[in-house]
């Protein structure tokens, strides 16, 4: 299917495919990652890719959030940057600043473009602020209406929208750098074993907490940063926080732990999964969507809403039975998925981009 869309994005005017995202470089998060790797394995194709991120914008820091930046000036220069490059087809990937200007243009311009549905920002607002989710949601759903294709996550993800209806669905999944994140040597981490490791955005919305609650033999480590850092550190001094890790020092990290504990209850996914089991390690997480659909009923994780239970249950699970099963997930298929998913918008007879 990729090799006979990648050409009919070519043969268009302009040929290019424009990605538009709130969250690029320099943020580490699943989604920067999922673009990052969704835009190399195109341009492998041949296709024109453009990611237009913050990173060429005056920002300012995301209240509450710091770390991530809203570009601000995104209204009055995303227009004139899309009106340069003429895109075949606009994907509008986040529904921050950047994001609502360049739904705002293609609706103007009468051009079709697609979006991606990643984050349950509702529960996030909510978990901060106390906001309704059903407000948040109404927003969302009428955000993404206006597109050809909004792409989620997981069948369960594309059930829980379509019952709050949102329409046009479509599933884009995930893979994982099966080179990069693999079974190595543990001994990077000199720590009581077990190891029971978390790895992501250290917030509210994630859940850590009931991790770090969890009366648990070993040790606890948690890898990465974000807004909940130091409360975390504060509150659990026995427990090991590692920071933001990187490339071939991630996948270390990954592949030193013994068991992967997933508390999260508002991932749309949770790329950590898949590149934990790459490594070599068994996840223990709660039967909610991104679990549900990543582990199953597979032999390579343990599902339960006791979530002592089941990273106790996951120190008994063969390493190469969590390799195997992340094997079944690669970035090409994700790609051929996204790919596809683009066939509204490039069939459709409205007016080019570059129309006044």
């Amino acid at each position: 299917m990729m090799d006979a869309l990648a050409p009919q994005l070519q043969d268009i005017p302009g040929g290019r495919l424009v990605i538009v995202s709130d969250a690029w470089f320099p943020q580490i998060n699943g989604v920067v990652r999922t673009l990052d790797r969704t835009r190399q394995e195109l341009e492998k194709l041949g296709v024109d890719v453009h990611v237009i991120g913050p990173d060429r914008f005056f920002t300012i820091p995301c209240p509450t959030y710091p770390e991530i930046r809203l570009a601000i000036t995104a209204k009055w220069r995303l227009p004139r940057m899309l009106d340069e490059l003429m895109p075949a087809a606009v994907h509008v990937a986040t529904e921050g600043p950047l994001g609502s200007a360049a739904r705002a243009y293609c609706k103007k311009r009468g051009h079709p473009f697609s979006t991606s549905f990643h984050t349950r920002f509702p529960e996030y607002i909510h978990a901060r602020c106390r906001l309704p989710t059903g407000i948040t949601y109404a927003w969302m759903r009428r955000f993404h209406g206006d597109a050809e294709v909004t792409m989620v996550t997981t069948p369960t993800m594309r059930e829980d929208l379509a019952g709050r209806g949102f329409q046009h669905l479509e599933i884009w999944s995930r893979g994982v750098d099966l080179e990069l994140f693999r079974p190595r040597p543990k001994d990077i981490l000199d720590f009581p074993r077990p190891i029971f490791m978390n790895v992501g955005r250290v917030a509210v919305e994630k859940n850590i907490g009931a991790f770090l609650d969890l009366p648990l033999p070993g040790t606890k480590v948690v890898v990465g940063g974000g807004p909940q850092l130091e409360e975390l550190k504060a509150a659990y001094p026995d427990v090991k926080f590692l920071g933001p890790k990187t490339g071939e020092d991630l996948a270390a990290h990954y592949a030193a732990a013994d068991v992967f504990v997933f508390p999260s209850k508002t991932d749309t996914f949770g790329l950590v999964l898949l590149e934990a089991l790459a490594s070599g390690v068994p996840v223990a997480a709660l039967p909610v969507p991104g679990p549900i659909d990543v582990i199953g009923d597979s032999p390579c994780g343990v599902l339960n809403e006791d979530l002592k239970a089941a990273a106790l249950k996951a120190l008994e699970i063969d390493p190469m039975l969590c390799r195997t099963h992340a094997e079944r997930f690669s970035w090409r298929v994700c790609t051929d998925q996204f790919v596809r998913n683009l066939s509204p918008v490039l069939e459709s007879e409205s007016a080019p981009v570059n129309a006044a």
